[in-house]
């Protein structure tokens, strides 16, 4: 589980590809993450997806990625940027929401504007997940727990507006999300009970 509250910005410095599935082996250099650590076997969150570290050296730590998991998520099929959290402990502070690095699918960057001292970021999602979204609900973009403010219906699916405060702008890879661009998206953890509560609720009336 994780929290949503990124340690840090690593980078993907290597993708090798890996015969048996279609994935790849991404070697990540943490160095610039102050007190970041990662053990072999533990798990990281990397750009919101729960990744295994199955090699560490030094800064630099090893995750396979399955190539079921390419296709359901973005970024993490290249070198470049990603934010990083390592696993929850117990007995850590909860300051964000429950994660679990499932992502849910992938999102599309609509506008990242500057408003005030901060930013409102609106993203657009298929129609699958439109229903788990809500005005105050909780969502992980890239692994960045963040508050919907506002939940614009649409033939295509929905868009949703999230306020980026300048702290988590400059120490995520949000600051780098542009109009067209494609972010993770994982959904409340509770909103995906309910809906299966609700739906074999229905099925049994």
């Amino acid at each position: 589980m994780f929290t949503g509250l990124v340690q840090g910005v690593g980078r993907i410095i290597e993708v090798e590809r890996l015969a048996a599935d279609g994935g790849v082996r991404l070697t990540i250099d943490a160095r610039d993450i102050p007190g970041f650590r990662a053990d072999i076997g533990a798990s990281v969150s990397i750009a919101g997806a729960c990744m295994t570290a199955v090699r560490v050296e030094g800064s630099t730590f090893a995750v396979d990625t399955s190539g079921e998991s390419l296709a359901r998520t973005a970024g993490l099929d290249a070198p470049g940027e990603v934010n990083i959290e390592p696993s929850l402990r117990l007995g850590d502070a909860l300051g964000g929401h429950w994660v679990a690095g499932h992502v849910d699918g992938v999102g599309e960057v609509v506008s990242m504007t500057q408003v005030h001292e901060s930013w409102e970021l609106i993203v657009r999602v298929p129609v699958e997940l439109s229903k788990y979204f809500a005005y105050k609900g909780s969502v992980a973009i890239d692994g960045v727990s963040l508050t919907v403010n506002r939940v614009a219906d649409a033939p295509r699916g929905c868009e949703f507006a999230v306020n980026v405060i300048p702290h988590t702008y400059r120490m995520t890879t949000l600051r780098l999300l542009r109009a067209g661009g494609r972010v993770n998206i994982e959904v409340d953890l509770i909103a995906r009970y309910v809906d299966r509560m609700l739906s074999f609720r229905d099925r049994t009336a």
